[in-house]
């Protein structure tokens, strides 16, 4: 599989989060988190806490850090580390690729 569309570069204002629904590689349903920085970069991560199982696109973007909403937990955009506990393990981040105003990730690989 290749990038998928995801959304538009407009549907993600600095300092936010989507969540979008994605088709993974053995045609499960993946859930992504796309994430524009406050610098205005974007980055894809999984949507799904590695403590709490809740959507991290509900959280708050701080720099290049999202934090969960459930328990406080962050985590960094670019590599997915867990950077405050409880959380311990990672999420997964996917590369993303713009094309004009499309944002483009592939699920098929994680960074």
């Amino acid at each position: 599989m290749t990038a998928q569309l995801a959304c538009y570069a407009d549907d993600v204002p600095p300092g936010t989060a989507l969540r979008v629904e994605l088709d993974g590689p053995d045609g499960a349903t993946v859930e992504v988190a796309v994430v524009r920085d406050e610098d205005g970069e974007i980055h894809a991560i999984s949507d799904i806490c590695s403590h709490g199982q809740v959507s991290l696109s509900d959280g708050e973007v701080d720099g290049c850090t999202i934090e969960c909403w459930l328990h406080g937990s962050t985590f960094d955009l670019r590599t997915g580390k867990p950077l405050s506990l409880p959380a311990t393990q990672p999420v997964p981040v996917y590369p993303v690729t713009l094309d004009g105003d499309r944002v483009l990730v592939d699920v098929d690989v994680t960074i």
